[in-house]
């Protein structure tokens, strides 16, 4: 990725990973920490070494964060290259074992306080240290220790981003990361697209972009110290591309490309009645993934057949303390009511990873690897109180309308089979206390996104009411990419030999068991696999409501029996290079 400043005058461009493609034009607002507020609270002195330990927690993850950004300095111009290192440098050695970090420790340990309030103590005695320097330059040093300090309680108070909603409409959020509690947070009607320095095309925050419908870029070297709050920004998300203050000629040019665009949705507009059907009459199930209920009307509006895919993570996002089973009934029993009819599938709480709920935090606590630790349903069975609630809201919501449940990174049949005996538990109390359930009850399935349970497929579908292939998951955890690491996110490929043969895996078992199997996977909503999933014997999709149309309007060019034919085809390659040509070609 490079930073070009030289195109014209005044007009900056910045390269980076394309999240979600699109074209925005309007004014930049660059999203910082601000004034944070601090507790301080007196810590007991048997809980001083604890708090400790929580300041080191946050001392390695702020240590990560700089590193991270040093490395994508290294795609700067030289020049810029050099000067930003310097900095961040100078960032690192004051979390190593520097004046800060003792006086934080000693702090924490003197007076008995929290590590908030040790940190805001420690950076006021060293900077107020710089100021009082007659060289000037070392005295401007006094920011650098507040904005390491900054890094420093931003990272032990979890602060979420505040509601964009203070922005004027059609503005470009541009930020040095955005986890998806804080994607969660942005209304598509104030926010005309983002940008960040770090995070890649397959992070959740990048998945839920599209749901949303905003372009977004992703792994921008250079982007903070390139762009100020106000300047008009031009996010292309098809080039991923960022224009600073553009020049009359490129904001035309741009607004002609976006004018194209529009045309081009219009005419997908007209398939929505259509049905999604091959050329030669094979039908095909289509429907959206759900991040949050106010997208319900964006699945009505492109004719979904239902929600293939509802995350409930967003309950449980920016705030203190996990929803009740009121709370989750009464939202899962509205988006039930809202799709009138139209089938949901809820899946159970997928926390860990990158989506963090600090609601949690204690339960999460701080993984070395948090992909492979406590996530998503071996979290469900370890706080199976948490779990029964949630089990509890879904099962009532059934009660208006059809559900399924889908559990998330199963790993074997042991799961599934504790989860059937809380779930029928719940629905014990539930009926003893009266409370109205669907009946039947909700069928049960499981995500297919570990290698493990795709390569078990066949003995989880003795057990199991139907599969839902999750193939973001999966390829990270057969390739041993990190999705949201922008560093390696190239090589994260879904037409690796290895994840299509999973995939093969899973569909076939399920066929073989007579139970539905769905691709809710990023690929879904992209044309490009449409037909080899088709050709591989997928006949359900759930994708971004954005995507649907042009998903429909790609079942209807295909012929079912060449698309099969030519996964055959593909199947018997062991490069996936060849992969790729081969799925080209027959897209044409």
């Amino acid at each position: 990725m490079k930073t070009d400043r030289t195109k014209a005058k005044g007009e900056r461009i910045f390269d980076g990973v394309v999240g979600a493609s699109g074209i925005a034009i309007g004014p930049a607002h660059v999203s910082e920490a601000g004034a944070l507020q601090v507790p301080e609270y007196e810590i007991k002195p048997d809980d001083i070494a604890s708090e400790i330990g929580r300041f080191e927690v946050a001392l390695r993850r702020s240590q990560n964060q700089l590193t991270k950004l040093k490395t994508k300095s290294l795609a700067l111009p030289d020049a810029a290259a050099e000067e930003l290192g310097y900095l961040l440098d100078a960032h690192l050695l004051m979390l190593t074992g520097s004046r800060l970090v003792r006086g934080v420790e000693e702090t924490i340990g003197k007076k008995g306080i929290n590590a908030e309030a040790a940190v805001q103590m420690a950076i006021s005695e060293v900077a107020r240290g710089f100021e009082s320097l007659p060289d000037a330059y070392m005295a401007a040093r006094a920011d650098d220790v507040r904005e390491v300090g900054a890094r420093l309680i931003r990272n032990l108070t979890d602060t979420p981003f505040q509601a964009f909603t203070h922005l004027p409409a059609g503005t470009i959020i541009v930020a040095e990361e955005l986890s998806p509690a804080d994607a969660a947070l942005i209304d598509p009607q104030i926010v005309a697209g983002f940008a960040t320095v770090l995070g890649g095309k397959e992070s959740h925050t990048a998945i839920m972009a599209r749901s949303f419908g905003l372009p977004a870029i992703f792994g921008v070297a250079g982007l903070l110290g390139g762009v100020k709050s106000g300047e008009t920004v031009i996010v292309d998300g098809a080039a991923g591309r960022i224009i600073v203050d553009p020049s009359q000629e490129t904001l035309k040019d741009y607004e002609s490309r976006r004018k194209v665009l529009e045309r081009e949705r219009r005419q997908l507009d007209r398939l929505i009645d259509l049905p999604a059907e091959t050329g030669d009459g094979v039908t095909i199930g289509l429907q959206t993934n759900l991040e949050l209920p106010r997208e319900v009307d964006g699945a009505l509006t492109v004719g979904a057949a239902g929600i293939g895919l509802l995350r409930t993570e967003f309950m449980f996002m920016n705030r203190d303390t996990p929803p009740g089973e009121d709370e989750q009934y009464e939202v899962l029993a509205g988006l039930v009511a809202a799709m009138g009819g139209r089938p949901i599938t809820v899946r159970t709480l997928d926390v860990g990873g990158e989506k963090l709920a600090y609601s949690l935090g204690e339960q999460l606590g701080d993984p070395v690897n948090p992909a492979l630790g406590l996530r998503a349903i071996r979290l469900s069975l370890k706080l199976v109180k948490l779990f029964e609630t949630q089990l509890a809201a879904i099962l009532r919501a059934s009660a208006h309308g059809p559900v399924r449940i889908l559990l998330p990174m199963i790993a074997g049949t042991g799961e599934v089979r504790q989860t059937r005996e809380i779930l029928t538990r719940v629905i014990k109390r539930l009926k003893r206390r009266g409370s109205p359930i669907g009946d039947p009850v909700p069928p049960l399935g499981v995500m297919i996104e570990v290698p493990g349970a795709a390569l078990a497929a066949d003995a989880l579908a003795a057990h199991v009411d139907f599969f839902a292939i999750g193939t973001n998951d999966l390829t990270m955890y057969t390739l041993a990419i990190d999705r949201a690491d922008e560093q390696v996110a190239h090589l994260y490929n879904p037409l690796h030999p290895g994840v299509l043969r999973l995939i093969q895996f899973a569909v076939q078992a399920g066929q073989r068991a007579g139970i539905p199997v769905s691709v809710c996977g990023e690929v879904a909503g992209d044309p490009r696999y449409t037909a080899l999933l088709l050709g591989l014997g997928v006949r359900d999709l759930s994708m971004a409501a954005p995507c649907l149309p042009r998903i429909k309007q790609r079942i209807r060019q295909i012929d079912m029996a060449a698309a099969t034919a030519r996964a055959e085809i593909i199947m018997s390659q062991a490069d996936s290079g060849r992969i790729a040509t081969l799925l080209d070609d027959f897209n044409g």
